[in-house]
């Protein structure tokens, strides 16, 4: 692959064929003048006050994405964004506009006709070619600017495919279009596409290792056992269906005895896996002892380790580890969803209103809060914002002005994750009820 010094190359690449084509057949003595090749914008290419000279200009007027490369690679990362997977190309195509200068009769016809003639008979770059013009004789090497010396470098000639010229037929409305945009007097022209330019991004990516074996030896046979087919529509893997909160919370928190229900999930070395990509948690967590068929369920404690961060308001992926009865290496579950909400600890909570009808106070809640996330109280129907940053980051202080009289429910909303106020442990037929979630404003 290419370097980002591929497009300048390219362009370099380019003039030096036209370049060379010229003094090849030996334009000059055609046209009693000298001939020079350009790489400018064309409203540069004519000075102020000075007359035309006989020249060809290669302008490159447009990059875009090769719509064959551009979705053929695998992606460069993994979900989390941290982790690259490969270096993704970046194809593009280089469209260039051939112009010709003269001040002199029928001069600008024949360098636009032997100009579009060396490219007719150029169709594609030649590795050869392109290592020849970008990289110079000693002598003529010393002559060039840093820039120029630096498309050496470039990689142009060992890509993995080859760039092709191409005409591109222009219309005279968006050839127009062109030359007013560029704010130039116009000039015979004809455009060109180069396809395709890669540039890649050389960095350290990950690279798996290669596969021993594709299951153990069958001794009657001598071969590996390969891929195994067994009968059924329930696979024979740990599998996690739900996790389920207490009390039939949709949210679990801290502290909370957390049930995930599945199949195949009973055997050794057990362990739960919680895994957050937004603050870069993945922390690994004992399992409780059983308490009923160890096959079908695992339960857990929600708690960080004592050498964590701790665990923020979010969603998580968790999984199970798990040594299957007769398997030599442990096995991971698929990963299912696990939000975990904060919880309100100083409630229910009295409050009485200064003279002004102003009602401040405190709440502490669990988990403690992260920088970035956002933190609403919800009284009854009204959303009030916390007065300044969480300090510590388990409370947050609240001023309500000409705060309501009466018993109001309290929900904290962090990251759009609310902390119960609705008692589901009654069963489905029940009433549902409030919890004892309130501030009382007096």
């Amino acid at each position: 692959m290419s370097t980002a010094l591929a497009i300048a190359g390219v362009t370099a690449v380019l003039r030096d064929l036209l370049n060379d084509g010229f003094i090849n057949h030996d334009i000059s003595s055609t046209l009693g003048s000298a001939i020079s090749v350009s790489v400018l914008a064309p409203d540069r290419v004519v000075p102020p006050n000075v007359g035309e000279a006989s020249q060809i200009n290669l302008f490159l007027y447009l990059v875009t994405p090769n719509a064959g490369w551009r979705n053929a690679q695998l992606p460069s990362r993994d979900t989390t964004g941290r982790e690259r997977l490969s270096n993704a190309p970046l194809a593009l195509d280089l469209h260039y506009l051939v112009s010709v200068y003269s001040g002199g009769d029928l001069h600008a016809e024949i360098l636009l006709g032997y100009a579009m003639q060396l490219l007719h008979e150029h169709p594609v770059l030649s590795r050869q070619a392109i290592r020849k013009a970008l990289n110079p004789s000693p002598v003529a090497g010393g002559a060039l600017t840093p820039a120029l010396r630096r498309l050496a470098e470039a990689g142009l000639a060992d890509q993995f495919e080859q760039i092709k010229l191409t005409p591109e037929y222009l219309s005279t409305e968006e050839m127009s279009k062109l030359w007013t945009a560029m704010q130039s007097h116009f000039r015979p022209t004809s455009a060109y596409i180069a396809s395709v330019v890669l540039i890649e991004e050389q960095q350290p990516t990950r690279s798996p290792l290669p596969v021993l074996t594709r299951g153990p030896v069958d001794p009657a046979t001598g071969r590996e056992r390969g891929i195994e087919v067994m009968v059924g529509l329930v696979p024979p893997l740990p599998t996690l269906l739900r996790a389920v909160p207490p009390a039939r919370q949709p949210t679990a928190g801290l502290g909370d005895r957390v049930l995930l229900q599945g199949h195949h999930l009973d055997g050794s070395a057990q362990e739960v896996r919680l895994v957050n990509d937004r603050f870069h948690v993945d922390e690994v967590l004992p399992v409780l002892p059983p308490t009923g068929d160890a096959q079908g369920q695992v339960a857990f404690t929600v708690a960080a380790p004592p050498s964590s961060t701790g665990l923020p308001v979010g969603v998580y992926s968790v999984s199970v580890r798990v040594q299957r009865p007769g398997e030599s290496t442990a096995r991971e579950s698929n990963r299912i969803a696990l939000t975990l909400g904060p919880r309100l600890l100083n409630l229910p909570l009295t409050v009485a209103r200064d003279v002004g009808g102003t009602a401040g106070f405190n709440l502490e809640f669990t988990p403690l809060l992260r920088e970035g996330q956002d933190a609403v109280l919800v009284l009854g129907q009204d959303e009030y914002m916390p007065v300044g940053p969480s300090s510590p980051p388990d409370a947050l202080a609240f001023e309500i002005a000409h705060a309501p009289p009466g018993e109001h429910l309290a929900r904290l909303r962090i990251d759009g994750i609310e902390s119960p106020v609705v008692d589901l442990s009654a069963e489905p037929a029940a009433v549902p009820a409030f919890l004892d979630q309130r501030v009382v404003i007096t």
